[in-house]
């Protein structure tokens, strides 16, 4: 697709790498750094935004892998408190979350309903569920909630939902790979260990697929595996990745989306009596708008056209394009990837992603980031470099996207070999930053400066009856002439968890009207909320006191 001239409107979003300066120096381990013998070095980790202390103020936990030769010193997930002063101070020990392995997704949300927020971390092995003890630490109950795997598994995406609607969270986790080093092909051994002709690490293609699960909430701190009966197994294997748990058809219930790596992506949709059943193919969010298997990645979950529905975002691998799925709020999507220009960039392997308003114009834009799996391929064909730019698609409000690069600060023009990535203000200034993954080095802090005054609003959800954490929720706000609808996740981009207060940018508008769509069933709405505010809703209440706000 041929690249239309830039409409030379100024971008009113800049950012900024701030990391080092925000103490977030320690390297992301991650396999080989000049070549990958096997897929699992590859794929890489998430991480998340979340308040775990309740301050207001959002703190940051970053997973890691390791190496096949062994557990370098500074292979390990890192948790960063927030200083309230653009800094940050590492507590990983001191709140129990040092962990060494193959780490894959987080996904976050209040489990227990205790008001405080709990971490579920997926691995190649054994996934890892930490409960938020309230005090500034957490503690390790996989085993005691009834998550350990008979066998070791390659846990990829998870998130949170109350899929039953008992005001208790749930979990589903996705399955990439059947992998184990013993069996495991080596590069150049087959068909599916080349690529353009060089030997690379094999797979997904050729390696048995994963099976994904469903875990429901007892109630009591216990997870009992409801797979079966639920309808999950029953599903075509693939290899799943991303997974987002939203209701897309608005039927009140939440509905669960599977990017899938070299299979059709999997889309389940709630039949309200415990079960599921999956209908991709027939919504069209399963394959490409020509009916190919795509290397389902990342995903964003937003309204990129401003008509009140839930759209999808998915990113895809080099040489082919990054896929934009507009719903029609029923749960029936059109693939608009062309159509909203998108199909101009095919450059890059692209990985964490999302539906954001950086800019607060009111126009939810398009940011993912990239780099490659193949880090030999380079000496070949420079072309496919392994560290490439971040991408930012300016929504330029008539249901199409220009690209900027540079345009939108040095933060995004840097090349990185990156994978996961999360959006929040962690600086509590009325803007959306970006924390990222990098591949053997230190993350990325990207801090949004705006260069005009915007106005926006926060939301943020307290659950009563529904879940504490409000997961599943869905907001409409109407600003001006405009209606965008948004949705509490538990992880979305690529295995990884925003910042849970929904930001949405205003343009010039002072106030606006909000409906929430409790998880439980309950509708409420606000008129007249004033703009430039966090504004926290308590299900059954209303607006609350917001906590953390104001600047230290």
């Amino acid at each position: 697709m041929d690249r239309p001239a830039l409409s030379g409107r100024p971008f009113n979003a800049h950012f900024t790498d701030v990391a080092a300066a925000a103490g977030l120096k320690a390297p992301v381990i991650y396999g080989g750094v000049d070549a990958k013998k096997y897929i699992l070095e590859s794929t890489g980790c998430g991480c998340a935004f979340l308040d775990y202390d309740n301050d207001g103020w959002m703190d940051m936990f970053i997973l890691s892998g390791t190496r096949l030769s062994g557990d370098p010193p500074e292979a390990t997930n890192r948790f960063y408190k927030n200083n309230r002063d653009g800094t940050f101070t590492d507590v990983t020990e001191k709140a129990g979350l040092k962990a060494v392995g193959w780490a894959s997704g987080v996904c976050i949300g209040d489990y227990n309903n205790d008001g405080f927020e709990d971490i579920f971390c997926t691995y190649f092995g054994q996934n890892r569920l930490y409960r938020n003890n309230g005090d500034g630490t957490f503690t390790d109950v996989t085993k005691t909630a009834g998550l350990l795997n008979e066998q070791p598994r390659w846990g990829a995406g998870c998130t949170f939902l109350d899929y039953n609607r008992d005001g208790h969270l749930d979990l589903f986790v996705s399955n990439y790979i059947r992998f184990s080093f013993e069996h495991a092909p080596v590069p150049g051994e087959n068909i599916n260990c080349n690529w353009k002709g060089i030997p690379v690490e094999c797979g997904p293609r050729g390696l048995p697929t994963g099976r994904h699960s469903l875990y429901r909430n007892n109630g009591d701190g216990t997870f009992t595996e409801v797979s079966q009966t639920a309808g999950i197994t029953g599903s075509t294997e693939s290899y799943g990745m991303t997974v987002v748990a939203a209701d897309f058809d608005e039927d009140g219930w939440p509905d669960i989306y599977v990017a899938c790596d070299s299979t059709p992506s999997l889309l389940f949709i709630n039949n309200h009596d415990g079960t599921f059943r999956e209908e991709a193919v027939v919504r069209g969010v399963a394959l490409s708008d020509d009916g190919a298997e795509q290397a389902g990645m990342g995903l964003g979950v937003g309204d990129y056209d401003l008509d009140g529905h839930l759209d999808l975002f998915k990113t895809h691998f080099a040489d082919d394009s990054n896929g934009l799925y507009r719903n029609d709020g029923k749960g029936n999507f059109d693939d608009v990837t062309r159509a909203s220009r998108l199909g101009v960039e095919t450059r890059y392997i692209c990985w964490g992603a999302g539906v954001v308003d950086l800019d607060n114009d009111g126009y939810p834009d398009l940011f993912m980031v990239t780099g490659n799996v193949y880090p030999e391929v380079e000496r070949k064909l420079p072309q496919y470099a392994n560290k490439t730019p971040r991408a930012v698609f300016r929504n330029l409000g008539n249901r199409t996207f220009e690209e900027l690069g540079a345009e939108a600060g040095p933060g995004v023009a840097e090349a990185h070999c990156s994978r996961g990535c999360a959006f929040g203000d962690f600086d509590n200034d009325g803007d959306v930053d970006i924390l990222v993954v990098n591949l053997n080095e230190a993350p990325s802090l990207l801090r949004n400066d705006m260069k005009v005054k915007q106005n926006w609003i926060k939301i943020k959800l307290e659950g009563v009856k529904s879940n504490r954490s409000a997961i599943g929720a869905r907001v409409l706000v109407r600003y001006g002439t405009k209606i965008q609808a948004q949705a509490v996740l538990s992880q979305s981009s690529f295995y990884s968890c925003n910042d849970p207060r929904l930001h949405f940018g205003l343009g010039a508008v002072s106030t606006v009207e909000i409906q929430v769509f409790w998880p439980n069933g309950l509708r409420e709405q606000f008129k007249s909320v004033p703009a430039n505010q966090l504004v926290t809703f308590r299900e059954g209440v209303g607006i609350v006191t917001s906590k953390g706000w104001a600047k230290t």
